[in-house]
């Protein structure tokens, strides 16, 4: 009965890990601004630029590119 539970649970966690492949045209919509967990992404953006500026440096906040990770 334990090497069952056992299987089931290995069986479930497969089943609920959430791993999708994501197909290049549904790329878009999760580049979308609306998907940024932000209240405000483009006071967040100004902030940012105004940070880079100051600082003399720019870079390392978050990634970047149009959801297919290569930029």
């Amino acid at each position: 009965m334990r090497k069952f539970a056992y299987v089931v649970l290995v069986l479930l966690s497969y089943g609920f890990s959430g791993c999708v492949t994501v197909q290049p045209w549904e790329r878009g919509t999760l580049a979308d601004p609306m998907m940024i967990f932000d209240e405000n992404p483009i006071e967040k953006g100004i902030k940012e630029h105004a940070i880079d500026y100051r600082e003399g440096s720019v870079g390392g906040t978050g990634a970047q590119g149009g959801g297919c990770g290569c930029g």
